[in-house]
């Protein structure tokens, strides 16, 4: 059985309503990165960033996983499939994906603001202001802040070396180390691109068949193309 390792980007979730931080109309055109997404922020104005992820929980409970989301899942019918992903809703989880990687954190968990390896679950979609771990830290998000390290990145590289197809969705392929993912994919594994834009396919060396369009009508697309050319 071929191994599919499906890597998602914003793209993917945007079908479903979920707002995008980097286009036009996306969620930083209405904040400040450094206000929201950063350790500084979380020290200096701690209600705004809990806000911030509480509103983006609430959104996320307000939509469903779109055709995209539900096409890589339906993979797992026929292929070994991991999902790698940047995203830091669940979507890919209640579409049905079994084996899913998050690069960078997840929505659905906090964690002890001294001890990162002490996470847990959210119950809903809103965090307390004085919600304490308990170690008797204050919990924070459970989401990588800009200018911290990815601690799930090698595990995501390692599986990305395992892949016998590469599937790429709703990425930029701009946001690094994310990125640079595609470098560790073996060169002779063919990669197919599901994106509406123009990616930066600079790094890309291995055969490559590019869909330009959004996820939600790509994916299923390419599915059928991998089942016809693989099964």
């Amino acid at each position: 059985m071929k191994k599919i390792v499906v890597f998602t980007g914003a793209g993917v979730s945007a079908d479903s309503g979920i707002s995008t931080f980097r286009d036009a109309d996306g969620l930083w055109a209405n904040y400040r990165i450094e206000d929201v997404c950063t350790p500084e922020a979380l020290a200096h104005n701690r209600e705004t960033v809990v806000r911030f992820y509480n509103e983006r929980r609430r959104e996320m409970y307000t939509v469903k996983p779109n055709a995209g989301h539900e096409a890589i899942a339906e993979l797992e019918r026929d292929f070994e499939v991991e999902v790698i992903t940047q995203n830091v809703d669940n979507l890919h989880e209640r579409a049905g994906s079994s084996h899913i990687t998050h690069l960078h954190g997840e929505l659905t968990k906090l964690r002890s603001e001294r001890n990162p390896d002490l996470i847990v679950p959210l119950e809903g979609w809103e965090q307390l202001l004085d919600a304490r771990a308990v170690d008797g830290a204050l919990l924070r998000p459970h989401i990588v802040f800009f200018g911290e390290s990815v601690p799930m990145f090698e595990r995501a590289a390692e599986i990305a070396h395992t892949a016998d197809i590469m599937v790429i969705v709703g990425t930029s392929l701009a946001v690094y180390p994310a990125a640079s993912l595609v470098r560790y994919v073996r060169p002779e594994v063919p990669i197919y691109l599901v994106d509406p834009g123009h990616p930066d396919t600079s790094g890309i060396r291995n055969p490559l068949t590019f869909i330009n369009k959004r996820g939600a009508e790509g994916v299923p697309e390419l599915v059928r193309l991998l089942c016809e050319k693989y099964l």
